[in-house]
């Protein structure tokens, strides 16, 4: 066995125990020496793979959610990388709700815009692209934080508060968002920017 394959594999035991002890008690709670005494790992290794628990806790989300929804092609393929994301969010409901227990919303948030900042900002240039459009930078910041914050916003509710909307409905909403609004702010924004030609005197 490889080097890399032991690390992952240390990565993924730390993961598991970590899981397996916030069902019993809060993240906020869980002690790295508690960790690698029920993961049966030494300090020296956990501190070799991670900073912290907060690190150990955004690896798991990354390993099992963020990296995969950035190999999507978010160009065309929104209503699958929608549906893989709130099938996720459904899924470790109780996962999730541990950690927003321990840490609040506000932290909660700021792990699920870290990644769909750049998702959004990723569709946002293929939307210029493909118009033939630049917008400010300012502008597309703008339009990332304001759409990021909503989709993030969307993801805790959702395992907030399990079964206010079908899931059906969530993607298609999303989705008519992301093809009709994200577009329709870029092209006024372009169409403000743009000095009007005069018309002709007669």
């Amino acid at each position: 066995m490889t080097h890399e394959e032991i690390s992952m594999n240390t990565k993924k035991a730390l993961c598991s125990t970590l899981k397996e002890l916030m069902k019993h008690k809060a993240f906020s709670k869980i002690t790295v020496s508690e960790l690698i005494r029920e993961c049966n790992v030494n300090r020296k290794t956990f501190y070799y793979h991670f900073e912290d628990i907060y690190a150990l806790l955004r690896w798991t989300l990354e390993q099992e959610a963020f990296d995969v929804v950035r190999s999507f092609d978010f160009t065309d393929d929104y209503k699958n990388m929608f549906l893989f994301v709130i099938d996720y969010v459904e899924k470790n409901s109780f996962f999730l709700n541990c950690i927003y227990d321990s840490i609040g919303r506000d932290e909660m948030k700021r792990f699920f815009c870290k990644d769909f900042f750049s998702i959004i900002e990723n569709i946002i240039r293929d939307i210029e692209d493909k118009g033939n459009i630049t917008i400010d930078d300012d502008y597309r910041s703008f339009l990332c934080t304001f759409y990021t914050e909503g989709v993030a916003g969307m993801l805790i509710n959702l395992f907030q508060n399990p079964g206010v909307h079908k899931k059906e409905t969530i993607i298609e909403y999303l989705t008519i968002m992301i093809q009709s609004s994200l577009p329709a702010s870029i092209n006024a924004f372009q169409a403000a920017r743009t000095p009007q030609r005069s018309q002709p005197q007669h």
